[in-house]
């Protein structure tokens, strides 16, 4: 532990965790990102006509994707606990914030501004939780964390706690997952784009110190802020639930394959999936559509078409859902900023696949770069720490080393690829 000169935090963003300040004992269970039981009251809001002030000031949508509708769940759901909040006996945090207050004994209830902005309860222009949607959502104040820039001073571990001689140890800096994976992968300038391939697909394309609202169903979003009292910086983002997922759906549900990785093996054994369209609405589907009703389909089987084939779809579907995804972010930068997109950065564990990657390129039209280290969210959390404990003195610094690994170039035409998007739009219109 002497040799650590800092520690970062980064974490799945929406996940909610409402705790007892007392005992630091969680009320009940974590209610996690992909969890959809707040539809009904998300569409409560959205009838009121509350939706258009939300995005406003949150840049985001009323969807059960974020974490102010679950905490508002769990206050109205768990016996006791919105008594208990009234009287400031409760914490709220997404799982950044729970780690801090679990590592530093109770002593910090905080969270950064990257995190904060997933909540709906953040007017990510001012920085500050907003009364109007706390009132809107009926979330008391005072179980609400202190909001940091990503780089900070958040807390000293509790000596002892990992270990002998790691009683200087600090939290450096915090960031949510998809902020700190576009820090990590360098995207430092405006027009910068880059998608980590997980469970689910998450793009974003940094904006610099505008906060664009989007015209084409993608969300704002805080990024991660390295320079405390600087200017915010933002960034346009689209989620796709199921990405890799899918994967998993082919080795659990049907039994494909007996393990994740055999998938491209599987897939490469026919040269196309032979008009065969799976749409992975397994969780509704997400940016630019915003459906949590829809579900998922296998569309264009006949008698011909085979596991290989539908493997091939799998992989196709997170390629063209996250096309998708960019051609909407394309769109909104246009018009804002003028942006072009020259390039796309891949991480995270699905970008090991060589033919998912040529896939993408191909129908984007774009290189597709992926970098030696793919664990970039990991990466952009030790920057931050980084960055607090004098390690680094400038984000800029990161880019030097980032050593390249591959770049796949587009190899199919534009017809090819707008042939097989149209077919992917039929699809999700006969899924609607």
């Amino acid at each position: 532990p002497a040799d650590i000169r800092g520690l970062g935090i980064t974490n799945q963003r929406e996940t909610t965790v409402l705790w007892n300040r007392r005992t630091g004992q969680p009320l009940h269970h974590a209610i996690v990102w992909q969890d959809r039981r707040t539809e009904p009251l998300c569409q409560q809001l959205k009838d009121q006509g509350a939706e258009d002030g939300v995005q406003a000031k949150t840049g985001l949508r009323l969807d059960p994707y974020f974490s102010g509708t679950k905490l508002r769940w769990l206050l109205d759901n768990v016996p006791g606990a919105r008594a208990q909040a009234e009287a400031g006996e409760l914490a709220f945090g997404t799982v950044d914030s729970w780690l801090i207050w679990q590592l530093t004994g109770g002593q910090r209830h905080v969270t950064d501004v990257s995190n904060a902005s997933r909540t709906l309860m953040l007017n990510i222009h001012t920085g500050q939780w907003d009364d109007d949607l706390l009132r809107l959502l009926n979330i008391p104040r005072s179980v609400l964390p202190e909001v940091l820039p990503s780089v900070a001073d958040f807390g000293q571990v509790t000596p002892g706690l990992l270990g002998r001689g790691d009683a200087a140890l600090r939290i450096g800096g915090v960031a949510g997952d998809q902020q700190s994976a576009l820090l990590g992968q360098a995207c430092l300038q405006p027009g910068d784009v880059k998608n980590t391939y997980g469970t689910g697909c998450f793009m974003l394309m940094h904006t610099g110190h505008m906060a664009p609202t989007s015209a084409n169903g993608l969300i704002t979003t805080c990024a991660a802020q390295p320079h405390p009292g600087a200017k915010p910086v933002y960034a346009l983002e689209g989620s796709v639930f199921i990405g890799g997922a899918v994967v998993q759906w082919l080795r659990d549900g049907l039994k494909a394959i007996a393990h994740s990785n055999e998938v491209e093996a599987l897939a490469a054994s026919v040269p196309h999936s032979d008009g065969v369209v799976l749409v992975p609405a397994f969780a509704g589907l997400g940016a630019p559509y915003w459906l949590p009703h829809v579900r998922g389909s296998i569309q264009g089987l006949t008698r011909g078409s085979s596991v290989a084939h539908i493997a091939r779809a799998a992989l196709e579907s997170i390629a063209l859902q996250s096309t998708v995804l960019l051609q909407a972010m394309q769109r909104d930068a246009a018009q804002h900023q003028g942006l072009s997109v020259r390039a796309l950065r891949v991480d995270g564990g699905a970008c090991a696949n060589n033919l998912l990657m040529q896939m993408q390129a191909d129908l984007m039209g774009l290189p597709v770069v992926r970098p030696k280290t793919t664990e970039t969210t990991a990466l952009g959390a030790a920057l931050l720490a980084g960055l607090q404990a004098g390690v680094f003195s400038e984000p800029t610094q990161l880019k030097e080393r980032l050593a390249v690994d591959r770049v796949f170039e587009p190899q199919c035409s534009r017809d090819q690829a707008q042939a097989q998007l149209a077919a992917w739009h039929a699809a999700v219109e006969r899924s609607r």
